[in-house]
């Protein structure tokens, strides 16, 4: 207890924790809040800050900020070391202070995934991923800095390799990525040059399956498939890639020479299973109970990509929905069990259609038996996108932004932010 009132510790501020805290907003709890991070990140649009098109701050927004009203949040910036579901503590490390347990009487686990390069860690140091705001800002800066590279690079031999971009992985987020940068090289750089010429960007986007956006409909993914080709993205499928170097990436024993090799390939899970010590799937999500509840710790919720639940047959999917409902399905049951009232019905997704959106005017999306592609479900996307942004007082912004790019090509935020001066290019004589 903590101040009497039963003290409810939620693990990480992304879409299933901060939606859980505020379903406790008018229950006598406490709830700590506890990320590593001090701002919450709406991840859709994480790509578009990677090419320039929207800055960090119009997709985030500090966790204080979210609960400020809520006045039986508390929120803690620090790292979560260890689950002690025996002790029912965990212990935190924050800035500039050692590691400190903090008791909880009901956890919620939302820590979210990390970037996965499936047991060859070693690719990490040439191919990031983007899972942060500052991924997207390290992989904004590799971007722009290849064509600055490339301005002065006076053997024009070394302009392909250089202006190659190689992206591992045909998700949602390598399609969007793929094109977005397409369409940054062609709309938006074309005419910023003068010594090399933007409009001749190879991107190139591989992927080890059979197509790609696997998630979605074989029709949806055709198309998908024929627009990124249209925009002159280079679609390779059943390519395994063996290894990434600082040369490039080879791919069935043949080379495809790039300075710039982009991971959107997978994800693994937070180390949440091995904290409790409970059963996980392949990936080492936790699998949970119908109330997304640990077998045998009734006290302790796992939501989001943390959590593995079947749903008719099938394992539900590491979105950003699901993670908004289970959040708050799991908030809601805290709160009706501290409020003394019955045990609610098992966690039910609802899908409400998923989405990809492919450079200018053209999207999928999926949503049960409708299957929209083209402009209607690019104005879908815009609209629902909108409505998801963490700051409503954002939103006017954003659409200018669009707006502003939809009509000229360009982008608003193209800073390459870099300490590093010995990456800068040299100057020309």
């Amino acid at each position: 207890m903590a101040d009497g009132r039963p003290r409810v510790i939620v693990v990480g501020g992304g879409f299933a924790g901060l939606a859980a805290a505020k379903a406790l907003k008018h229950t006598p709890a406490s709830v700590l809040v506890i990320d590593r991070r001090n701002h919450h990140m709406f991840q859709p649009l994480l790509y578009q800050v990677a090419t320039g098109v929207l800055p960090p701050s119009d997709i985030a927004m500090p966790i204080r900020e979210a609960l400020r009203k809520q006045r039986n949040a508390t929120v803690v910036m620090a790292e979560v070391t260890v689950v002690d579901p025996e002790r029912r503590e965990v212990l935190a490390t924050g800035p500039d202070r050692g590691e400190t347990a903090l008791p909880y009487d009901y956890l919620v686990l939302a820590t979210g995934v990390e970037q996965s390069y499936f047991g060859h860690d070693e690719f990490a140091a040439f191919a990031p991923g983007l899972k942060s705001l500052e991924d997207a800002q390290a992989i904004r800066s590799k971007l722009l800095r290849a064509y600055e590279i490339a301005e002065t690079e006076e053997d024009p031999s070394k302009h392909p390799d250089l202006l190659t971009f190689v992206l591992v992985g045909a998700g949602p987020t390598g399609v969007e990525l793929a094109g977005a940068i397409a369409q940054m090289a062609r709309l938006t750089l074309g005419a910023d040059f003068r010594r090399v010429n933007p409009r001749s960007t190879r991107v190139v986007l591989l992927d080890n399956g059979p197509r790609i956006l696997a998630g979605f409909s074989e029709e949806l993914s055709r198309k998908a498939h024929a627009r990124l080709t249209a925009m002159g993205v280079d679609v390779r499928t059943g390519a395994h890639v063996e290894r990434v170097d600082e040369q490039g990436v080879i791919v069935g024993g043949q080379r495809i020479a790039s300075r710039t090799v982009l991971w959107t390939a997978g994800v693994q899970p937070s180390p949440a299973g091995q904290w409790l010590k409970s059963d996980t799937d392949r990936s080492g999500r936790v699998r949970v109970r119908p109330d997304l509840s640990v077998a045998g710790r009734p006290e302790v919720f796992v939501a989001g990509d943390t959590a593995s639940l079947e749903q008719n047959g099938k394992p539900l999917p590491g979105v950003a929905q699901v993670a908004m409902q289970q959040g708050r399905y799991v908030g809601k049951l805290i709160a009706g069990r501290i409020a003394g009232k019955p045990a609610p019905p098992p966690f039910r997704y609802f899908d409400k259609g998923n989405m990809a959106v492919i450079g200018k005017n053209f999207a999928i999306l999926e949503s049960g038996k409708l299957r929209l592609s083209g402009f209607p479900a690019w104005a879908a996307w815009a609209t629902i996108h909108l409505a998801y942004l963490p700051q409503a007082e954002k939103r006017v912004e954003v659409i200018v932004q669009w707006a502003w790019a939809y009509l000229t090509g360009k982008q608003t935020s193209r800073l390459i932010l870099d300490s590093d001066l010995s990456r800068r290019p040299t100057r020309l004589r």
